[in-house]
């Protein structure tokens, strides 16, 4: 079981906060994306982007980082500022 949490712009186009993927483990965030891009094609669409920024247990990672079972995997959007 991973818990999978998405934040700004991305928890607003999935209308989600958070969910348990469960998937087989040891995965990387790339794989968990694809898994997450079954649920539907708004999931797809929202998650398909490269640009996506993720934190493993609340430390920036890469896609090609390794999830095992009981992670916090958090999604979200580049972040812009002026």
């Amino acid at each position: 079981m991973i818990k999978v949490l998405f934040f700004a712009a991305l928890r607003e186009r999935l209308h989600c906060d958070q969910y348990t993927a469960h998937c087989a483990t040891p995965t990387t965030v790339e794989s968990l994306l694809l898994h997450l891009q079954q649920h539907n094609e708004q999931w797809q669409q929202a998650l398909s982007g490269t640009e996506l920024l993720c934190a493993i247990n609340q430390t920036m990672v890469s896609h090609s980082a390794e999830v095992v079972a009981g992670d916090e995997v958090a999604f979200f959007p580049p972040v812009t500022g002026g």
